[in-house]
């Protein structure tokens, strides 16, 4: 009886063991073991739900992968346009119903605007160490990407010596009488991050930027809501060339379509990040904290750059899309990322908003 009694206690022993190490074993490599908490408290939960304005598609294979790491965590990603994303935040919390746990918006100003005015969770990333210090702010607002604002154009109705390679000469050159109706951007007003890439170009070329509006307006410039809806028009030839397209969706483009050629501007590139935040009422908050841990991580990162083509973050990420490349390709003192920063705040107050798109329709905007 002392014997079976003794051989079950070793093997519950045994068993306990077992059990323990695969649980600490989700522990990622370098973590702190209380980390143990937070993927405890996360499966509890349940589930994560997400409002983006990144392509389900690119989406899907960070959230596969973050599932085969915590299995039994469900994630609803909302996939929306970037005003979208804040209007429906913004709305539902006035409401006090249910929102996101976690808001991840290519539109960096507007998610800078609900992280400065208290709606963003401070947690320090484990991971916050291995990505730039623009990209963090608080430890509340975290960059998760390195994507060029790019020129686009259609390869077989534009000569090879025709393609601008700066802004001066992209203002020039859309003043030829073919351009007309033939030249597209964002629709700043309905584009989170359409506004904000042209309020940052704004800034860099300063006293120049008024060429660039007069040019837009003398070819009737075409507005779109989305990058997709550029490329799909400059590919066809409805457009011709297409400005501050997001470089990462036209890039990985171009390789499998013959009429798509991008160029980065060599004067200089803006590279957008898109900022993810963790809501402070966040329903599911240990979900959350995996899941900016995860996109942050190695990991992630390189899904970020091999699958999901958004150009990693982290200049330890090799792939087909990394910042590393993108700084060898353009060159370092040409790379101008926008920081994760109030700073961005700038053109986002009523008044000077209101101001910047008055000019806008005077200019680049009149028909």
């Amino acid at each position: 009886m002392m014997l079976k009694t003794t051989l079950a206690a070793a093997v519950a022993t045994t068993l306990a063991t077992a059990f323990a190490t695969a649980a600490l074993a989700q522990v990622p490599a370098g973590y702190p073991a209380d980390y143990q908490k937070i993927i405890d408290g996360a499966k509890k939960e349940g589930k994560l739900v997400i409002y983006g304005a990144t392509d389900s598609k690119a989406t899907q294979p960070l959230i596969k992968d973050f599932n085969t790491l915590y299995p039994g965590i469900t994630i609803e990603y909302n996939d929306m346009n970037s005003t979208e994303v804040y209007n429906r935040f913004i709305s539902e919390v006035a409401a006090g119903g249910n929102t996101a746990d976690v808001m991840w918006s290519s539109a960096m100003d507007l998610q800078m605007r609900l992280a400065s005015d208290g709606y963003a969770l401070k947690y320090k990333s484990v991971e916050a160490s291995k990505i730039p210090g623009w990209a963090i702010w608080d430890d509340q607002a975290y960059g998760t990407t390195f994507e060029p604002a790019a020129i686009v154009y259609n390869k077989r109705l534009l000569d090879a010596k025709e393609v601008p390679q700066n802004h001066a000469d992209f203002a020039k050159l859309i003043q030829q009488p073919k351009f007309k109706d033939k030249v597209t951007t964002y629709d700043i007003e309905k584009s989170g991050v359409g506004f904000m890439f042209m309020t940052q170009d704004a800034r860099e070329l300063g006293t120049k930027f008024p060429d660039l509006e007069n040019a837009f307006g003398a070819s009737k410039v075409r507005v779109q809501s989305s990058t997709g809806t550029m490329m799909e028009r400059i590919s066809s030839g409805e457009n011709l060339i297409g400005y501050n397209v997001l470089g990462s969706y036209a890039l990985v483009r171009a390789k499998a379509d013959p009429s798509i050629g991008v160029v980065l501007p060599k004067d200089y590139t803006l590279i957008l990040s898109r900022v993810l935040f963790i809501n402070k009422g966040a329903k599911n908050v240990n979900a959350a904290k995996l899941w900016l841990d995860y996109m942050l991580s190695h990991r992630g990162q390189t899904i970020v750059a091999n699958d999901s083509r958004l150009y990693a973050i982290r200049a330890d990420v090799t792939g087909e899309t990394t910042s590393a490349d993108l700084i060898k390709q353009i060159g370092k003192d040409n790379v101008k990322p926008v920081p994760v920063h109030p700073i961005v705040l700038q053109f986002l107050g009523p008044a000077k908003r209101m101001a910047f798109l008055k000019q806008w329709k005077e200019t680049a905007g009149k028909k």
